[in-house]
């Protein structure tokens, strides 16, 4: 059984560029071999780094590019929580030994740097500063993930608490004063999750929107005016593959009123990292259609 996702029979990935001034949507490149999933934006702006099977890709962010396979030794197969570190260079990595690790984005030697086994860390942040990540904590997919923070460059990790119910994708707001991550402390039904953020220290969680829907990765763009994230149907439990979703775009001041929203057929894979372009215009996504 293969370490990472596979397309399905007649099915695509469909990597996109979308411009949330113009709303151009521009398909940058298509495959019917290797689903891709998660673009991250350099911070050069003219790379998009995104993983398939069980590798880290870069690919150009223009119509007609070609993805092109980063090699990197001692880098076990990665999934779709990879993040760039702020020097511009290195990207951290969750990996099927359910570790996070470093590796330079040119290529090379990576290097693990959580040293707790028997635990998974789903890498969503890295601190403005580059000095902590944040990640999803879970020692058995039976409990809830937990919001944890270690040093990037390894060490003991510390809990925030952010209530009862599972948390995913946490990340930290541009100037470093917040986490934004998505919960299901509210709910009264199993999956019910919503957009919420906590002070970066630790304090009182503080709801973004309350929706019937199911919302998922909240990513605020560079400059910190905008925010976007993914929104499941009502009664969605988790962030499932191969469904109908729709990404929604806001003013980072208010997240309950969209400026933009679209449908699309994706899910799991679609936008679990921050995928803002270092311009806050544009950003990339994944689609996943399926031929009738």
């Amino acid at each position: 059984m293969a370490d990472f996702r596979e397309l399905a029979p007649g099915q695509v990935a469909r990597i996109h560029v979308h411009d949330v001034e113009t709303g151009e949507d521009v398909v940058v490149h298509e495959s019917t071999d290797v689903l891709f999933e998660a673009p991250n934006w350099a911070l050069s702006g003219d790379v998009l780094l995104l993983n398939g099977a069980g590798v880290l890709w870069s690919l150009e962010p223009r119509a007609g590019a070609e993805p092109v396979r980063i090699e990197h030794r001692g880098l076990p197969p990665i999934n779709n929580d990879h993040v760039l570190d702020p020097d511009g260079e290195h990207v951290f990595l969750s990996a099927a030994d359910g570790h996070i690790h470093r590796a330079a984005i040119a290529g090379g030697d990576a290097t693990r740097v959580t040293s707790d086994d028997g635990v998974w860390h789903f890498l969503h942040g890295v601190s403005p500063d580059g000095s902590r990540l944040a990640y999803v904590r879970m020692t058995s997919f039976a409990e809830p993930g937990r919001l944890a923070v270690v040093p990037a460059g390894g060490g003991a990790s510390t809990l925030v608490d952010t209530g009862a119910g599972h948390i995913d994708g946490p990340e930290w707001s541009p100037d470093g004063a917040w986490l934004y991550f998505n919960t299901e402390r509210w709910a009264t039904q199993p999956g019910h999750a919503q957009l919420a953020r906590v002070p970066e220290g630790g304090g009182e969680v503080e709801r973004l929107v309350v929706s019937t829907t199911v919302d998922w990765f909240p990513h605020l763009s560079p400059d910190g005016t905008r925010g976007m994230y993914l929104e499941f149907p009502a009664g969605t439990e988790g962030h499932p593959a191969d469904r109908q979703v729709a990404l929604v775009v806001v003013d980072a001041a208010d997240w309950t009123t969209p400026k933009e929203r679209f449908g699309l057929p994706g899910g799991q894979g679609t936008i679990n990292v921050n995928s803002w372009a270092p311009d806050s215009r544009r950003f990339a996504y994944v689609s996943y259609p399926i031929a009738d």
